[in-house]
């Protein structure tokens, strides 16, 4: 490879593999969606953890090669300690929903509540926002729609916030069960926090259009 070649921006190469992550990080909501709103069908469950996992570790191999990029690239899109926060935070989005997939086991949970599932929609919806908003990331003359988006997921998120301390409160009222409290608890708080996941990828994707639109 001559010098010119090696010095030659990748722009597309980056846009491709934010594009592939969150392509990752909707199949990731809409399976845990899945797996919850479905979650009395004990053998479908498995299936959905197992494919959870696998969504899981093909974003982990997008993050490392965008990763190893960076390293090899000498002209970005935009600057280099940006784009390693944008795809680590997405990143962060499908850990999450690992490890909450992962909680419903550990913690031997055998029935949900309309809140768990109605927290898992919020986070099905928070992360096809993501990937709209990424998409369009390419772009600046998509400005004014990205940052429509990033509005959108702000109050996704809050959304989140409320329908978990409402169904937290209910817990406390209702439950008798003080191991069910508990797990059904931690569950909503995970499912809360990743919604934050994506509202710190939105307040990223927020700054790159405000330093270069």
């Amino acid at each position: 490879m001559s010098l010119l070649s090696a010095l030659m921006p990748r722009e597309g190469q980056f846009f491709t593999m934010f594009n592939d992550h969150a392509a990752l990080v909707v199949k990731g909501g809409r399976e845990l969606f899945e797996l919850l709103q479905d979650y009395d069908n004990v053998p479908g469950r498995a299936a959905r953890i197992s494919r959870i996992e696998e969504i899981e570790h093909g974003a982990d191999r997008v993050t490392r090669e965008a990763v190893e990029l960076l390293h090899k690239t000498f002209v970005t899109p935009f600057d280099r300690d940006v784009i390693h926060r944008l795809i680590s935070r997405m990143d962060d989005i499908l850990d999450l929903i690992q490890d909450t997939a992962e909680s419903l086991v550990l913690y031997d949970i055998q029935h949900l509540t309309p809140e768990a599932i109605h927290l898992a929609n919020l986070v099905q919806i928070c992360c096809e926002r993501v990937q709209a908003a990424v998409v369009l990331l390419s772009s600046m003359k998509n400005a004014n729609e990205i940052m429509k988006i990033s509005l959108d997921i702000d109050g996704l998120e809050s959304d989140a916030d409320r329908v978990m301390r409402s169904a937290i409160s209910k817990l406390f009222r209702d439950e008798r069960d003080d191991r069910q409290l508990i797990k059904l608890k931690a569950v909503y708080e995970l499912l809360e926090a990743t919604t934050d996941k994506c509202q710190d990828v939105a307040n990223v994707i927020e700054g790159v259009v405000l330093e270069n639109g």
